[in-house]
């Protein structure tokens, strides 16, 4: 994993992010709001990632769906209580507070979802030869 910018992915990270503070904001339940704000995440990681490493797709993608695994079984845990730090809105907001399975399913979904864009786009570009 190399150290390089990378302004598409830096786009991409902000739209998303911009995505979700709206999410959160105007939405207060339903589908959107806790299925389809978790799926994004993990584009979102993933994305804030290749904005700054030039990696392999999966390479970057299982640490950021392993990452969500774990952030998502604290929640079983009630890690925000264990801290007494259940009252702070913005790390329930981040952090959330209740375990769903529904979360992992989203949460590999965005991840199936990346891949597939990223494997898919990558047979479409042509590859440079030496005669090129």
């Amino acid at each position: 994993m190399a150290l390089k910018f990378n302004k598409t992915y830096l786009i991409i990270t902000l739209i998303i992010f911009t995505i979700e503070v709206l999410i959160a904001t105007y939405l207060k339940y339903g589908f959107i709001r806790y299925t389809f704000g978790d799926y994004l995440v993990v584009i979102l990681l993933y994305c804030f990632i290749k904005s700054f490493f030039k990696a392999a797709p999966i390479i970057v993608a299982i640490p950021v769906l392993i990452f969500s695994y774990i952030i998502e079984l604290l929640q079983l845990i009630n890690i925000l209580d264990m801290l007494n730090l259940n009252n702070d809105y913005l790390l329930k907001l981040i952090l959330g507070s209740t375990f769903h399975t529904s979360d992992l399913i989203a949460y590999t979904l965005g991840i199936i979802s990346v891949l597939i864009i990223e494997y898919g786009i990558t047979k479409f570009i042509p590859k440079k030869t030496n005669n090129q």
